[in-house]
């Protein structure tokens, strides 16, 4: 796929640059790639691997907040059926 052809790095979807990325590796790994297109093609694969990292950060972020929120929740719940006495279900009968 020639270089001008291909979608700006910020665009791809995840899977989509991972795709790219294990594509330019293998061409490097069978030395198919041109040696005058060797730097483009490197270049490409670092901006690929920055965009996947920086939407697996983003991902982990969006993750760990709203694990916190359901802790904060799940502890909030807590605190208020152990000031209220047990509730139904705690009931041993």
């Amino acid at each position: 796929m020639a270089a001008s052809k291909k979608k700006p790095a910020k665009k791809l979807s995840f899977g989509e640059a991972v795709t790219e990325v294990e594509e330019i590796l293998q061409g490097l790994e069978d030395d198919n790639i041109d040696i005058d297109k060797l730097g483009e093609e490197v270049r490409r694969a670092v901006e690929l691997i920055q965009v996947c990292r920086g939407k697996l950060e983003k991902t982990d972020a969006e993750v760990r907040q709203l694990v916190e929120g359901l802790q904060s929740q799940d502890s909030s719940e807590e605190a208020n059926t152990s000031n209220n006495g047990p509730s139904d279900s705690e009931v041993p009968f």
